[in-house]
């Protein structure tokens, strides 16, 4: 999308993502994680990272592109070593912080089946595990098995965030049993009022704020818009201007948004203090010291 591609097609507008990151550190984002969803995003990730100092990224597989793994031309094993390979050279500078986005899916079967789902998140523990470095995890009606999974690599990885959580209050609860694990937070776990009381049970001290750009803006529809104080002059990507925000595609500057329907339901009127908190769980999370156990 920030190549002016939409929905397969391009030429909607000339590549920006230029403008969107210098909008994103103008904002005040001292760090940005590119989340990869297979090998080759995991490749492009690290080199879009490596063009600037305050831009990270993750290695691994989406759930939804886990056949990715059997289709590969040399097999399973050479696709989870190219990833391997890819994860050993970021670490080396510093620039892949975790492992993922990887997990379990179940709304979107229809791109890869549940047992291969399964299989292949079981695999990427060994990513977490050879490098020491923290889980991206993805978790969509799937809570029994994924959690079922998580309780038996416990030991495989050092700390982990779910990220983008829209699940039940009981959801919530059965992931916070799990110590290491943290929730991540962006407009598309802002959408119903019972999405904000969830919201509002997380420990702070558990919760990490995210915009998972392009998707997942806070759109006036979600209940926790009325909490947004904050807007953004935008335009449709047909009519794209200069120095504008393209209507329905989120910048990472947008995580201010996410920070203030946060605030705002559970009524934290400092909201700089609250933004310096999550930030410090982010900076422990993917900026701790992780180490190699191989």
């Amino acid at each position: 999308m920030y190549q002016g591609e939409y929905n397969g097609k391009g030429g909607y507008h000339p590549p920006d993502l230029d403008a969107v990151l210098e909008r994103a550190f103008a904002a005040g984002i001292e760090k940005i994680i590119i989340t990869a969803g297979n090998l080759q995003e995991a490749q492009a990730a690290l080199a879009l990272a490596r063009t600037h100092d305050r831009l990270f990224c993750t290695v691994g597989v989406h759930p939804t592109r886990c056949g990715e793994f059997d289709s590969h031309p040399e097999g399973p094993e050479a696709y989870l070593a190219a990833l391997q390979g890819v994860l050993r050279d970021g670490q080396a500078d510093g620039k892949v912080v975790a492992v993922g986005e990887a997990g379990l899916d179940y709304d979107r079967l229809h791109f890869c089946d549940a047992d291969t789902q399964r299989k292949y998140f079981e695999r990427q523990f060994e990513l977490a595990r050879s490098s020491g470095l923290p889980m991206f995890l993805h978790l969509r009606a799937a809570a029994d098995d994924f959690l079922e999974i998580v309780g038996r690599h416990t030991g495989d990885f050092p700390a982990g965030v779910v990220h983008s959580f829209d699940g039940s209050l009981d959801e919530l609860q059965r992931v916070l049993q799990h110590d290491k694990l943290s929730i991540g937070i962006n407009g598309c776990s802002l959408k119903t009022e019972e999405n904000l009381e969830v919201m509002a049970a997380v420990p702070l001290g558990r919760l990490l704020l995210e915009t998972d750009c392009p998707w997942c803006e806070v759109r006036p529809s979600h209940a926790g818009s009325r909490h947004v104080t904050t807007k953004f002059e935008s335009k449709d990507r047909k009519k794209h201007e200069a120095g504008k925000l393209v209507k329905s595609r989120s910048e990472p500057c947008c995580i201010v948004q996410v920070l203030e329907v946060v605030a705002g339901h559970r009524g934290i009127a400092d909201r700089e203090q609250l933004a310096e908190q999550l930030y410090a769980n982010a900076q422990r999370m993917f900026f701790g010291q992780h180490t190699s156990t191989e």
